[in-house]
């Protein structure tokens, strides 16, 4: 997808990230810039160390650039303070980790409802049910994460990404935690909900099949972004 042609919903602007130790600095991301178009899905891949989930953080507001900035939807994350920031992200950005990150004395149906509790949405339960049905998991609304498997877990972890309606999703490692079977079938279900409601979609892998499924790959080594073919 033509970044000319289309609006982008994320830009990446010279995006620098360091640290600094007793034993000197170290640079995590040099120059980082790029920019995505509305539904368009993009994989950031390269070696563990490459800086590939420090990016994504930045790319959530989460983690601060030495320099550059990162804009989402128009808003620069950085001229916001930490309070804006974190209700851009409930409005315009879902989340899927690796390790699912969903709350343990929660069941199915109150993890998906979670974040449209905290939007103020009257409709959370019907709308978090409805979506667990989605996702296969209407059998299980009153079930805790300690009793589903790593498939399912992942299954709660989308339908909460994706209950809000995100213009971005943000996934590190999605299916790091996950059997061959069990990891393709999440990717399979994961792009077709990312289809299905338009999300921009930025994925953290090392599996090359899996950056092969998105339309753009972003290759990052030793904190650079690599041409492509390099």
């Amino acid at each position: 997808m033509s970044e000319a042609l289309s609006p982008a919903i994320v830009s990446v602007e010279h995006v620098f990230k360091s640290v600094t130790d007793s034993t000197g600095t170290l640079d995590i991301l040099r120059d980082i810039d790029f920019r995505l178009a509305p539904r368009e899905t993009a994989a950031i891949v390269g070696a563990s160390g490459s800086g590939k989930s420090t990016l994504l953080s930045i790319m959530a507001g989460l983690d601060t650039p030495s320099q550059g900035t990162v804009r989402l939807d128009g808003h620069d994350l950085f001229a916001l303070d930490e309070d804006a920031r974190a209700a851009l992200r409930a409005r315009r950005v879902g989340f899927v980790f690796q390790s699912f990150q969903l709350m343990g004395n929660l069941t199915a149906l109150e993890n998906v409802m979670l974040p449209l509790e905290l939007a103020g949405r009257r409709d959370a339960r019907s709308a978090a049910a409805e979506m667990l049905r989605h996702v296969g998991l209407g059998q299980r609304l009153g079930h805790y994460p300690r009793v589903m498997s790593g498939g399912e877990q992942q299954r709660v972890a989308l339908a909460r990404a994706f209950v809000v309606e995100p213009a971005v999703l943000l996934a590190d490692e999605p299916t790091g935690s996950l059997d061959f079977a069990t990891g393709d079938t999440v990717m399979k279900l994961m792009f077709e909900l990312n289809r299905e409601f338009g999300t921009t979609l930025v994925l953290v892998t090392h599996d090359q099949a899996i950056a092969a499924r998105c339309e753009r790959r972003i290759t990052i080594e030793a904190g650079r972004i690599q041409p492509a073919g390099v």
